[in-house]
């Protein structure tokens, strides 16, 4: 007698007919099915929806944000800047080639307004500043000989001497001497300041679009000598009076020139080049960039030295300037019609349009007193008649197509 074959474990058929089953949905089609729901608050909620989605596209995104437009942001940018105008201190008068620095004419440059000068530095040995940590000492034994401070004027001698005024007494030092705050003399130059004229020369470049312009136009010759800006009359005449530039900043001018600060001269060129070259215009404004507010950190200073000969040694005067810098920065993007931004948001437009109906089926699905009914309606599945011997896998379709006709009437 034959032996029984084994039958396959309940296991592996179980399987395949899951395999077969999600197999055969993998390939159903699924198309839209038309409802028509008579309920006008529905109906106004739907057409509601649509006319916002429709402003929004048509209003802000193709008229105020233009992305009809292919853009560029970023111009290549040139600046060229020249001061003009003198001004006197207690002491002597000073030109141009004094108190700006760095003199190339650059974006970035700083205006001299109070200077903190010491006088005849000479290499030697000196008290040291009282401001320095454990500068100040009652003997020898207070002061480390060969101790180098950081943040001091040299190195110490293991001395304790008398300061340059008062009773107390500090460490003595080894470097250039007399220190600064013990000989400095302070000279303000800030009296004709407010009529120190600048010429800020900015060219600018969009090589996307190969666009250029400056803002300077071609005017008759001598025209730059004898006017300065004004935005309305000379918008291309850029010289600008530094007390114009304080003021614009919201700056107190004899405040700002004591203490120092940077002001930023923004230059914004936003072009829209479907328009004539004569539309893109420079904008200027000014702000104050460094953090007047924080005592820490607020003003503006740097130090400077001039060397000299004096009887065959070396000598100096230390400068400590207090000034007004000026950060000319140039941004701006421009933009012009292209195709390509131009359907991609108007696809864009059309899809969201469906947002309505999405939000409307929600409404119904959810909030709705038939919703039951509509749901049947909605999602009616139509499914072929399973394979002979295989039953109904979890991923096949079910026949759920109501055959009553008084359900869509309920709608």
């Amino acid at each position: 007698m034959a032996a029984a074959e084994p039958k396959p474990p309940a296991g592996a058929a179980t399987a395949r007919r899951l395999a077969r089953s999600c197999w055969s949905a993998f390939w159903d089609y699924e198309t839209p099915k038309v409802i028509v729901v008579k309920n006008r608050r529905l109906g106004v909620v739907y057409r509601l929806v649509q006319l916002l989605i429709l402003l929004y596209f048509v209003w802000y995104v193709f008229i105020v944000q233009k992305s009809y437009q292919d853009r560029e942001t970023g111009p290549e940018s040139s600046v060229i800047t020249k001061v003009k105008g003198i001004t006197s201190s207690e002491h002597k008068v000073w030109d141009v080639e004094e108190y700006v620095k760095p003199p190339e004419g650059g974006s970035v440059f700083s205006i001299i307004t109070r200077m903190e000068v010491t006088p005849s530095q000479t290499v030697g040995t000196c008290p040291e500043s009282v401001r320095v940590t454990n500068a100040t000492c009652g003997s020898d034994e207070d002061c480390v000989a060969g101790h180098l401070d950081m943040l001091g004027n040299g190195v110490r001698t293991g001395r304790c001497v008398p300061y340059y005024h008062g009773a107390f007494k500090t460490c003595e030092v080894s470097g250039w001497c007399p220190v600064e705050d013990g000989a400095s003399v302070s000279q303000f130059l800030g009296k004709m300041a407010p009529n120190f004229t600048i010429l800020i020369k900015n060219s600018i470049h969009y090589p996307k679009f190969q666009f250029s312009k400056g803002n300077i136009e071609n005017q008759e010759n001598g025209y730059l000598k004898r006017c300065t800006f004004d935005e309305v009359s000379h918008l291309y005449c850029p010289i600008f009076k530094l007390g114009f530039i304080v003021e614009q900043a919201g700056e107190n001018f004899t405040e700002l020139a004591h203490w120092g600060g940077v002001i930023g001269v923004i230059i914004t060129w936003d072009c829209d080049l479907d328009l004539p070259a004569s539309k893109c215009n420079p904008k200027y404004s000014f702000r104050r960039l460094d953090p007047k507010h924080i005592p820490a950190s607020s003003g503006y200073n740097f130090r400077f030295a001039k060397y000299y000969k004096v009887n065959g040694s070396t000598t100096r005067t230390l400068i400590k300037a207090y000034g007004i810098r000026i950060d000319v920065i140039v941004h701006g993007q421009a933009g012009k019609f292209s195709l390509i931004p131009t359907i991609i948001n108007l696809a864009t437009a059309l899809t969201s349009i469906g947002v309505g109906s999405f939000l409307c089926d929600w409404i119904l699905l959810t909030f709705m007193n038939k919703n039951k009914v509509y749901s049947h309606k909605k999602f009616d599945k139509m499914v072929d008649a399973p394979e002979r011997g295989a039953g109904p896998g979890p991923c096949a379709s079910q026949d759920s197509t109501l055959t009553d006709p008084r359900g869509l009437a309920q709608l």
